[in-house]
């Protein structure tokens, strides 16, 4: 079987994709490899969701068609959001590209790399993996993400995503808890639960399932250590589900909502609704129901029409939310979005400077709520040796999610002390804006 080889970009709903592609080959005989000098065929899973994602996913492509002229590959892929975007301009102006598969197209890896298929399949009915279906873990062995559901039903005016995905669609319950039992029983210590919107779980299922629910059956696996929501919404954040959180010993205390603003005209035309003052109850709320909860979010500045006056509303409520973590996004002007016609558009570097303003409010905030940090003994999971520098090992908390937040930066313990996946107790002697530093005591 000849060797294949991934490059995965984009969010965590991607690399899902991209391990059980991975999955799906590996059970039909394929060798996998990371070296992609070595691989006769190359996999390019995409991000289409804004215009970086995409140059990158662009640039990944023509840096994948140098190993055609220059390594071993014969066979050059091109899957995800970015097909499903552009699936005819990729193939016309990349001829190196052999063939394209969207997102609802995935199953189709194995004719595409066994050379059973030219690429050009029907319409495919929306594709939604579950716990049959063989996936190879990429994150390594302690923690993962487990998709919840597929698709979206929010017609928010910036994003394309339904478009890309299709309508919300869950899996059974069922079907998740099996997933988490294989994980465990492969030595996961941590499961990220993601879906476009993680609140609505459930909703289009019959019967109903709620994930509040599903939470609680979560919490009764084996071997299973934390379970992190990403993904929230605001208004779908319930009161059932935080009491859940609250009282559920293997559930982070932890919530990433998305608020995207705070002007009540700016959302209204994200068609997403509420105003300054629902989402500072939400928080309020969230913070009196859950003890020690870390909150995030992030923001979209320079959305068309945004003003001063606007922009000083979102600065306000960032001020006054005090927010654990915070990302913050410049709007993108997709001409597959609703908001792409929306008049008023605000120049790039208004735009810009009003991120780096709204970012550097931020890191203040971050940096004295991360103080508070300092003294205190907290349980964290080792991830591995810092990226930085080889000479520390890193871990997170429970308020660190993967990938997105910062880490805690072990500066005292015995060389090659730590594992991957390990659980270990850290007195916090430092702290910066991202990530904080400590020393093992347990």
């Amino acid at each position: 079987m000849p060797k294949v080889s991934f490059i995965s970009l984009g969010c965590p709903k991607n690399l899902v994709d991209t391990e059980v592609m991975l999955g799906m080959l590996c059970q039909q005989g394929f060798e996998i490899t990371n070296q992609q000098s070595e691989a006769e065929i190359l996999v390019v899973n995409t991000c289409g969701f804004i215009d970086a994602a995409q140059q990158e996913s662009v640039d990944a492509i023509l840096e994948a068609t140098r190993w055609k002229e220059e390594g071993k590959c014969k066979k050059l892929i091109v899957a995800g959001c970015l097909v499903e975007r552009f699936r005819d301009e990729i193939l016309k102006e990349i001829p190196q590209v052999d063939a394209v598969i969207g997102p609802n197209q995935v199953p189709q890896i194995v004719a595409l790399c066994s050379q059973a298929s030219d690429g050009l399949f029907a319409e495919e009915s929306p594709f939604l993996y579950d716990e049959t279906t063989p996936r190879v873990l990429t994150t390594g062995r302690h923690f993962t993400y487990l998709k919840v559901a597929e698709g979206c039903d929010h017609g928010c005016t910036f994003c394309v995503i339904p478009q890309l995905k299709g309508k919300f669609r869950s899996r059974r319950p069922s079907s998740v808890v099996s997933e988490a039992n294989q994980m465990a029983r492969q030595g996961v210590k941590e499961i990220n639960l993601i879906a476009q919107d993680t609140t609505l779980y459930g909703h289009d299922l019959e019967p109903r399932a709620t994930l509040s629910a599903l939470l609680r059956q979560l919490n009764d696996v084996d071997g299973i250590e934390w379970i992190r929501l990403l993904y929230c919404y605001p208004h779908s954040t319930t009161d059932e589900l935080l009491e859940a959180v609250a009282r559920l010993g293997k559930v982070c205390k932890y919530f990433d909502i998305p608020f995207q603003h705070a002007s009540a005209k700016i959302l209204k035309l994200m068609k997403r609704g509420g105003n300054a003052e629902f989402l500072l109850r939400l928080v309020e709320k969230v913070r009196r129901c859950v003890s020690d909860v870390t909150l995030r979010s992030t923001m979209i500045v320079g959305f068309p029409g945004e003003t001063e006056e606007d922009f000083e509303m979102l600065i306000q409520f960032v001020k006054q939310a005090q927010l654990d973590r915070l990302g913050v996004f410049l709007y993108s002007d997709e001409d597959a979005s609703a908001a792409f016609h929306l008049g008023e558009k605000v120049p790039r570097g208004v735009a810009r400077k009003r991120r780096d303003r709204l970012m550097r409010l931020q890191q203040k905030i971050s940096l004295q709520k991360n103080h508070r940090w300092i003294g205190k003994r907290v349980r964290a999971i080792v991830d591995g040796p810092s990226v930085e520098t080889e000479l520390l090992w890193q871990a997170r908390m429970q308020g660190q999610a993967p990938d997105i937040d910062g880490h805690i930066l072990i500066n005292d313990g015995p060389e090659n002390a730590f594992r991957a996946g390990e659980f270990v107790t850290l007195e916090i002697n430092d702290a910066h804006p991202y990530d904080l530093v400590g020393r093992i005591v347990g």
